[in-house]
């Protein structure tokens, strides 16, 4: 029986009705008809339940997601996903530079690119992996505080089974069998934005983001929003549309892990940067989604100056947000608590209690959270950034990812590096893009370095 994840309508209505309550609807009478009709609770780590339920609970369940899709929002004015709305609601929305800032030069580029590969590839066994679970295993091997990559040698069998390695990633991503960088949704997103820049350049539409999308992404490589958002395409929904209808994954962190091209090409300017990213985001991607993406790029746009710390760039993340949006806040308190504590695990164990048990482990408002608590704690130091990151949890190989490369692109060059996180990568990505396999991060570093210097 095949289950294809992320798209069944009984699925889909568990995740939605969560994200109804986190956006300010009220969801409780359709969660009353879903549960009296026997309906199930959505999976909690999975993309796609066990079995299939009855003809009838399906069509019930699209019912209701579309009568979701129609309950007024108590947070609608302060958190718009039009552009427009989203400038008038940022007090200190950046200033367009009047010249254009120097260009990263082609070594830090590739430094960034080895830094969001390291960080991911450092997240991926652990993915899906409860907080404790992560803790227990890095202990057993004698690795924590998080400081290496993870490894199954010496592990208890007992513990190996309690808290099994991601089954993707279990053979490519531990110190003992890492032979270049495997293929990642959060590396192949990048490389469709490089392609997509090379093919319309800085102006492209969020129609071109779509027919890219058709072209080059393999269906089966898309997750969670992205998924839907490429299924209301084949189904002839235009964007933005494509981003609400029945997706319940939409302020998930699918666009966060597309905006590093945005950030990278404009360096200096993070409102470029983030306009860049919201065009992006908005295919698959509302509200807190969408603002995740703009944060990120204003962020890693600041980063590629070279002239500016870690902090600096992420109070210019947060000028491109609504300050009253939940990710803002969730931000906020994020970089304060890391600020207050020495102890980081301290910071994780606040962060996990404020939002676990509203949101999923997926979802972009702790992610995001997570990643400035991560930068803020160490000071943009690479290692302690990308470790930080995955030892928090949630989405571990997306969170080392965004956070590896800020920081790396802080560091400003390869050899800035170390070496152990370097080395194992061996200069080689794998990915499902069609001509981009098994290229260098040399290569994709003068191919990004050409579209920075493209107006």
């Amino acid at each position: 029986m095949l289950r294809v994840t992320w798209v069944q309508p009984e699925d889909l209505l568990g995740h939605e009705l969560r994200q109804a309550a986190q956006d300010g609807r009220e969801p409780s009478a359709v969660a009353a008809r879903w549960a009296a009709a026997g309906g199930p609770e959505a999976p909690l780590r999975a993309g796609a339940s066990p079995q299939p339920v009855s003809p009838y609970l399906r069509l019930l369940a699209e019912d209701l997601l579309d009568e979701l899709a129609d309950l007024p929002s108590g947070l609608a004015d302060r958190e718009p996903t039009a552009l427009a709305r989203i400038r008038a609601l940022c007090p200190d929305w950046p200033a367009r530079p009047g010249t254009p800032p120097p260009v990263p030069a082609p070594r830090a580029l590739e430094a960034a690119w080895l830094g969001r590969a390291a960080g991911c590839l450092l997240g991926k066994p652990v993915e899906k992996l409860p907080l404790d679970g992560i803790r227990a295993l890095a202990r057993a091997t004698g690795n924590w505080p998080l400081r290496t990559w993870f490894t199954a040698r010496g592990l208890p069998g007992d513990l190996a089974l309690r808290h099994p390695w991601n089954r993707r990633s279990a053979a490519t991503s531990l110190a003992e069998n890492i032979d270049g960088m495997p293929e990642d949704d959060d590396l192949n997103y990048p490389l469709l934005n490089l392609l997509l820049l090379q093919r319309h350049g800085k102006g492209f539409t969020t129609a071109d983001v779509a027919r890219l999308w058709l072209d080059e992404l393999p269906a089966g490589r898309a997750f969670t929003a992205e998924r839907v958002a490429y299924r209301n395409l084949l189904c002839g929904i235009e964007p933005p549309r494509t981003a609400r209808h029945r997706n319940p994954f939409r302020e998930w962190i699918g666009a966060v892990i597309r905006a590093d091209l945005h950030g990278w090409t404009h360096p200096g300017d993070p409102a470029g940067a983030a306009e860049q990213a919201h065009r992006d985001a908005v295919l698959s991607h509302t509200a807190n989604g969408v603002y995740a993406a703009m944060f990120t790029a204003a962020v890693v746009a600041t980063a590629a100056t070279g002239t500016h710390d870690v902090h600096s760039c992420l109070r210019a993340g947060l000028s491109v947000i609504p300050p009253r949006s939940r990710l803002a806040l969730a931000v906020g308190e994020a970089v304060r608590l890391a600020r207050a504590h020495e102890d980081f695990d301290t910071v994780v164990d606040a962060l996990h209690a404020r939002h676990s048990a509203a949101c999923h482990w997926v979802h972009a408002v702790p992610n995001t959270a997570l990643v400035a608590a991560a930068l803020t704690h160490s000071g943009g130091d690479f290692a302690g950034a990308v470790c930080r990151a995955v030892s928090g949890g949630w989405d571990t190989d997306s969170n080392g990812a965004t956070a590896g490369s800020v920081a790396a692109l802080l560091a400003g060059s390869p050899a800035a590096l170390p070496e152990q996180w370097t080395a194992p990568l061996k200069n080689r990505l794998a990915t499902s893009v069609a001509g981009f396999d098994g290229i260098g991060f040399d290569t994709l570093a003068r191919l990004t370095h050409q579209e920075a210097r493209r107006p």
